[in-house]
């Protein structure tokens, strides 16, 4: 063999094991990405699919939190228009309570429940994520349209 045939085998065999181990690292991966959604994405799109790992992110909302007798909490986040349900077990931060930002993360369940390993409360009021700012904006909109309309009816 050619020096220059041996090149080009090493540079084939150097580029198959890149691939592969892109592959590899990808596929590693894939169960642990969790993308972000406001509860009416979900809900409207129909989007809750059992063992989807997701983040939704809203309110917590009122009157909705239950103790269970295993000791998990149960309740539902909501953004003003649509609300999930989940449940969690563990310890809950500090500053998770009623009508407060909250982002859990976690799998669907067969009943459309997310199941979340975790619980993150927002530390600061200012804070709220996009998806959530924009279904509570796109809310508060359509109920000022519907105040005007309602007056002249």
């Amino acid at each position: 063999m050619r020096k220059r045939s041996q090149r080009l085998w090493l540079i084939g065999a150097a580029g198959l094991l890149g691939v592969a181990a892109i592959a590899l690292a990808a596929s590693g991966l894939k169960d642990t990405v969790a993308y972000f959604y406001a509860p009416s994405e979900l809900v409207e799109k129909n989007e809750i699919k059992p063992g989807q790992s997701v983040r939704i992110g809203g309110l917590v909302e009122k009157k909705s939190i239950r103790h269970g007798a295993d000791g998990s909490v149960l309740f539902r986040v909501t953004d003003g228009t649509n609300a999930v349900p989940v449940t969690f077990s563990g310890l809950l931060p500090d500053l998770f309570k009623e009508d407060q930002g909250v982002v859990a993360e976690g799998k669907f369940n067969a009943d459309g429940e997310l199941v979340a390993k975790r619980v993150l409360a927002r530390h600061d009021e200012t804070y709220m994520p996009k998806e959530v700012y924009e279904a509570f904006r796109k809310k508060a909109e359509m109920e000022a349209a519907a105040a005007k309309k309602a007056p002249g009816t």
